[in-house]
């Protein structure tokens, strides 16, 4: 394990894999690098890359500094960017290709990037509800009320409260209440849910933009908006993937992008 420091102090832990060009991977939601997709990811991509996969901070072994901010998230990926060697190819998904998109739009050494499902959504009517539930994960985070935090966000993206029930019992609910209060930071970086059109605009590098075709449909939506209005991207349905994208599936399509797509 490595550590950088941010900006602001913070510690961030990270580990490298493999050789060649610097590879970030930024995760979303209740996940870091010793719990999610990234874990079975990174091996698949070491052969073809120098990979850095990070805990955001307020997770895993990495430091949280208060008061949160998108701009203290987005200086901890700019700090490794500059372990990396001063520039690197990103790849985030989620919440995390939500700030992804937010770091290249605020003018990071990114050279290459690729996105899986940013959660935006094109309903109107859904924005209302995405600040209303940012206020409440907020209020319980204050009170410290962290499976109440969990609960409320799984509501938030589809769970039956059966599933949630059952959730509660399972081994790695104390690992998704240690997460709890950083669910906050994704939607304060998603913010109303809207398609951030103007950041979008401003991106000028290479750009994957990917949504996997047994998801939900407003996401296939709104991520082939989201690729529209990017200058220079590129537009991926993988077939048969949900939100949790197999590593299988997604690897080759990162592969190819990333060693093939031209500057």
């Amino acid at each position: 394990m490595g550590t950088v420091y941010s900006k602001d102090g913070t510690a961030i832990a990270f580990d490298r894999s493999g050789e060649g060009t610097p590879l970030i991977l930024v995760d979303g939601a209740m996940c870091y690098r010793g719990f999610g997709p990234m874990g079975d990811l990174v091996p698949k991509l070491a052969p073809h890359f120098t990979v850095f996969s990070y805990d955001r901070r307020g997770r895993g072994e990495s430091g949280d500094t208060l008061p949160y901010a998108v701009e203290r998230e987005i200086e901890d990926l700019d700090a490794l960017i500059q372990e990396a060697g001063g520039s690197a190819f990103v790849y985030g998904i989620s919440s995390g290709a939500a700030l992804s998109l937010a770091a290249t739009a605020s003018g990071l050494v990114i050279k290459k990037l690729a996105l899986y499902e940013p959660p935006f959504n094109l309903d109107e009517g859904t924005r209302a509800q995405s600040l209303a539930s940012l206020a409440q994960l907020r209020r319980l985070s204050a009170e410290d009320r962290r499976g109440e935090m969990v609960e409320a966000f799984m509501t938030q993206v589809g769970l039956p409260a059966e599933a949630i029930s059952q959730m509660r019992n399972a081994p790695s609910w104390p690992m998704m209440e240690a997460l709890a209060p950083t669910l906050a930071y994704d939607l304060t970086i998603l913010g109303d849910g809207s398609l951030p059109r103007g950041r979008a605009s401003s991106i000028s590098i290479p750009t994957l933009v990917m949504a996997g075709g047994a998801g939900w449909p407003w996401m296939l939506d709104s991520t082939q908006e989201l690729a529209s209005a990017i200058p220079n991207a590129q537009y991926r349905v993988l077939e048969g993937q949900t939100h949790e994208v197999a590593a299988d599936a997604i690897a080759p399509a990162l592969i190819e992008f990333f060693i093939h797509t031209v500057l």
